[in-house]
């Protein structure tokens, strides 16, 4: 083989390792944004159920304008998409959700979303 020959093939190589790298990098980003728009919608899923509780008569199992009393269902509190935990005040939830992807080394998916009489309110974290 020629001079000019080998130097297309490392030239290929090198191009097809550069393409390959890219590739990785952007299923990683993707992956780490379907993550927390998982965490996000079921935060906010958990999120309608205080502010159903909150707005629900006592006498059908509610906290009548209160959200002392309510808790996260059992079978949310961990899924196959992360942990979910909340920290109840009577006027309103701070629910904390926390996904199983990394963003970055040691840091995992943090979503954090406040419930209140006037509605819902998520912040990304992570």
């Amino acid at each position: 083989m020629g001079q000019q020959q080998l130097l297309l093939i490392v030239l290929g190589v090198i191009i097809v390792g550069i393409a390959i790298v890219i590739g990785i990098i952007l299923f990683q980003a993707n992956s780490i944004e379907n993550k927390r728009d998982v965490v996000i919608n079921e935060s906010v899923n958990i999120a309608s159920m205080a502010l159903q509780y909150y707005k629900k008569a006592r006498l059908y199992g509610g906290g009548e304008y209160s959200f002392s009393g309510w808790q996260i269902p059992a079978r949310l509190q961990t899924t196959t998409n992360g942990s979910y935990s909340a920290q109840i005040f009577q006027d309103s939830v701070i629910i904390t959700g926390i996904g199983n992807e990394y963003v970055t080394s040691g840091v995992l998916v943090e979503i954090r979303t406040k419930v209140d009489a006037s509605g819902i309110k998520t912040e990304i974290i992570n």
